[in-house]
């Protein structure tokens, strides 16, 4: 089925509300974003720019439904969760084609990016009956302390085009079996992705009988998600996104003393030592350099290679490089889909022109690709540069397949050149020296939020926290205990005794 004939077997129009649940009697704005896809340029449809009083009513909405959902036990939160997860499985391939048409990853990737839904809507299952607290010792006789958590509220998700679906459920299934409703604005570069997701995930409200207003959209351009970051009414912010962005909503929650996830720019960087299995290395930097284009905020940028195993890396990175097979990524052969944009092309380019400026040497050279299969313009060639570090242009991100060689001497050098960058999100190590890997993995080593052996960069598991920290936010999402970031947590303490001891030993008699 194609992303076309899926979103017209859902019921969705041409032209889709860019305000869901409850607003389709309001005034639109008769404003649109439409969506073109990167594969071929061609329009797949479009939704409408939310208003301000479409906004309101949303949050109307979600407030009215917070208050029943709440009451819901926890578990049986967690089985509307379930049964979100098995409609995913069901509608898998056709929503893995829309991620890829309309992003512009392989389908390989877009299916992984639905997988990555259905894994989260399992651990949010059984994480709806894990939502511990403690229970504490009182210096008071006859009292009982502990704590427990409750949900916040209104969570508004702010996404990023380049995980259209899965970044949204990690936040939206962990908040909903929180007893949190969540409002979602999508990149304006991928609505229908949110369009879809929310149709499937209104299915399941419907056929048990709750408020639909668990779960919102909301679409349009950075005002619209000025609603959300400057609204007393939502709690909690989790934003993806760049750096700069990040910085404005970031400052604009606390300016209400809100809560923020930030989960912001990579820079990521892979060291590779002398005792590194060549090919694991190949494997996980060619994937982590060209996965998605490089449009992962986990891509890996940076290669940090021992001097003495440079030219043998250079030259197997070439090769493969080499064999790359850039096109339609819808067609499973090949390796590397478009660029979001033109947008997104002109920062490669530009970035491009910056090592050149700065003396950078091109060991693989990029481009444009036109012609045939590459009508789009969104196209371009993976890339690979002998670069500096400390290069302005290798200090920033650059979303797009470049990737930057550096050489180094020493294991303290490279990992001091690893954390010398503004972000630290995810980073990696190639050695099968144990003494190497444990100094990484160390309070010395890698100052990332992610930090792995013999394994790349990009493709995190949603079992454990992601995030990162510096220009990267400090947020996390996902597993571990990153729950606790939707909820609020109370401090009880019972006294069941006859008298009224005070702490600290205070008297307070009369």
């Amino acid at each position: 089925m194609n992303p076309k004939e899926f979103l017209k077997k859902l019921g969705l129009k041409t032209r889709n509300q860019g305000a869901w649940t409850g607003v389709n009697d309001i005034k639109g704005s008769r404003r649109y974003i439409e969506s073109y896809s990167p594969v071929d340029g061609a329009f797949i449809g479009s939704v409408s720019v939310t208003t301000r009083e479409q906004y309101d009513q949303v949050i109307q909405s979600a407030e009215a439904a917070f208050k029943v959902w709440r009451e819901i036990p926890a578990p049986k939160r967690g089985e509307i969760v379930r049964q979100y997860g098995e409609v995913l499985r069901q509608y898998k391939d056709p929503l893995g084609h829309l991620v890829s048409y309309e992003m512009g990853k392989s389908l390989q990737e877009g299916l992984g990016e639905v997988q990555e839904m259905i894994d989260i809507c399992d651990f949010a299952v059984g994480l709806s009956r894990q939502l511990y607290g403690l229970t504490m010792h009182s210096e008071r006789p006859g009292h009982r302390m502990y704590e427990q958590w409750h949900p916040l509220g209104i969570v508004g998700i702010i996404s990023a085009f380049n995980f259209p679906v899965a970044v949204w459920s990690w936040n939206a299934c962990l908040a909903w079996v929180c007893g949190d409703v969540c409002v979602w604005k999508a990149s304006e570069k991928a609505p229908l992705c949110s369009v879809a997701c929310q149709h499937l995930f209104q299915k399941v409200l419907k056929a048990n009988d709750l408020p639909e207003g668990i779960s919102c959209i909301v679409n349009g351009d950075y005002k619209v998600g000025e609603y959300l970051t400057k609204d007393e009414r939502v709690p909690l912010i989790s934003a993806t996104g760049s750096t700069r962005m990040g910085r404005i909503v970031g400052q604009a929650v606390a300016g209400r003393f809100g809560r923020s996830i930030l989960e912001l720019g990579g820079n990521n960087a892979i060291i590779i030592t002398p005792s590194a299995d060549m090919q694991v290395v190949s494997i996980g930097a060619v994937f982590g350099a060209v996965g998605t284009a490089g449009q992962r905020c986990t891509t890996t940028r940076r290669l940090i290679i021992h001097e003495s195993v440079y030219e043998q890396v250079k030259n197997t990175l070439a090769k493969a490089y080499g064999q790359l097979r850039i096109g339609d990524p819808l067609d499973a052969s090949n390796h590397v889909g478009p660029l979001i944009d033109k947008h997104a092309v002109e920062n490669y380019l530009h970035a491009i022109s910056e090592v050149k400026k700065a003396k950078g040497k091109f060991v693989v050279e990029g481009g444009v690709l036109s012609g045939a299969g590459y009508e789009s313009g969104c196209y371009v060639k993976p890339c690979i540069a002998e670069v500096e570090n400390h290069w302005d242009i290798v200090q920033h991100e650059t979303f797009a397949p470049i990737l930057y060689l550096i050489k180094y001497k020493t294991i303290d050098e490279a990992i001091a050149l690893q954390n010398a960058v503004p972000q630290g999100l995810s980073s990696a190590i190639m050695t099968t020296n144990l003494r190497e890997a444990e100094l990484f993995l160390s309070q010395s080593g890698s100052d990332c939020g992610i930090a792995n052996v013999n394994i790349g960069t990009s493709g995190a598991e949603i079992g454990g926290a992601f995030g990162g920290e510096k220009e990267t936010g400090g947020g996390r999402e996902s597993g571990s205990d990153s729950w606790k970031a939707y909820m609020r947590r109370q401090t009880n303490t019972i006294n069941y005794s006859e008298k009224v001891p005070l702490a600290q030993g205070i008297k307070f008699d009369f």
